[in-house]
């Protein structure tokens, strides 16, 4: 199965693209679905955790959005080089206790020349927040809208 467009060599547009469907695949916490735009041998490092291939990707992501409820991400681009990009991104989410945190984090992603990722460096720092703190609010039943600000223009 080949990736969705943008393939790469990236643009600085292309990349931007990438980026933003990334985040709108992501929070649609649908595991099968993401998993899709990785290689069959893509290799993770998601914190201390090390995965490779979809199996490992969908079992991830399974238990993370389980324990991550309400879950809302943004990504910027920070930088991109050919067949790579480098992102930042938070993300908010609360526990089945009612405990509120922001994960901000960074990632470093290589494409493969069909346009899906092969390999995947992310590393995360989760924050306890209140729930009157959140900036996250958009539906979860949709990605986020056009309109809201980016984490850039809501200083983070």
């Amino acid at each position: 199965m080949d990736g969705k467009p943008p393939h790469p060599p990236f643009t600085s547009e292309t990349a931007a693209q990438k980026v933003r469907a990334g985040e709108d695949l992501w929070n649609t916490r649908d595991p099968m679905r993401v998993a899709r735009a990785y290689t069959p041998d893509s290799r993770w490092r998601n914190r201390s955790v090390f995965l490779t291939g979809t199996q490992d990707i969908v079992n991830f992501l399974t238990r993370k959005w389980e324990h991550e409820l309400e879950y809302r991400l943004i990504k910027e681009m920070w930088s991109f080089n050919g067949h790579r990009i480098a992102v930042r991104f938070a993300y908010e989410y609360r526990t089945a206790t009612g405990d509120w945190f922001r994960a901000y984090g960074n990632e470093n992603w290589e494409f493969a020349e069909d346009g899906r990722m092969r390999t995947r460096h992310a590393s995360i720092n989760d924050v306890p927040i209140n729930a009157c703190e959140r900036k996250f609010h958009w539906d979860l039943r949709g990605p986020r809208p056009t309109e809201h600000p980016s984490l850039t223009d809501l200083g983070l």
